[in-house]
């Protein structure tokens, strides 16, 4: 029996509708047709007033307690921000905080942003790229700009843009079948125990 992969988008966009959670929710939609998964998002624009003043995991509410559960807990997370004076949003980078410093070893990541040009293109290897090599998970080799030309009313139009994504997902697609079949394997391995 063949087990989903649990992949888990995170927008660090604030505003809604977000260009960062339109990202994210086509690529969720082209992973879900290539590999079987399910998808979940975590849109940290609704968790912002509840994150807001919390410095320890132990003071975050129970809603956000679950949202990182679910990220620890993914096999494949999509990541997704709009860039911000050169950089990922700071409530980004708090929720992110809060991960345990272990939790996504080895975890596959898409990195992902979005921007008004082309000129912050570089987020994904100058900022997110370290941000996740911290946690050694294991970014995957293709990361996704887009701007705000390649969306029309919040969805992704470009063609470019569209044919990037697909390229990286079937480079990832090997990392996402080593990771499938690693879980399958561990379900078994608890079955039998």
């Amino acid at each position: 029996m063949t087990h989903p992969l649990r992949v888990v988008a995170v927008s660090g966009g604030l505003q809604s509708p977000s260009k960062s959670v339109a990202l994210a929710e086509h690529i969720l939609g082209l992973i879900a047709e290539e590999i079987s998964s399910e998808e979940h998002m975590v849109e940290l624009g609704q968790l912002a007033p509840l994150l807001a003043g919390a410095i320890w995991r132990t003071q975050l509410p129970e809603v956000v307690e679950r949202k990182l559960a679910v990220v620890e807990q993914a096999d494949m997370l999509v990541v997704v921000t709009p860039v911000y004076r050169g950089s990922y949003t700071g409530l980004f980078k708090h929720f992110f905080d809060f991960i345990h410093q272990d939790a996504l070893i080895d975890k596959p990541i898409l990195l992902a942003a979005t921007g008004g040009s082309e000129r912050h293109a570089l987020v994904i290897e100058h900022q997110l790229r370290p941000l996740f090599s911290f946690f050694q998970a294991r970014t995957l080799p293709l990361g996704i700009y887009a701007t705000d030309k390649d969306f029309v009313d919040y969805r992704v139009q470009d063609a470019a843009l569209i044919e990037r994504i697909t390229l990286a997902l079937q480079r990832a697609k090997p990392v996402l079948e080593l990771t499938r079949k690693a879980k399958h394997s561990l379900v078994e391995q608890f079955a039998v125990a």
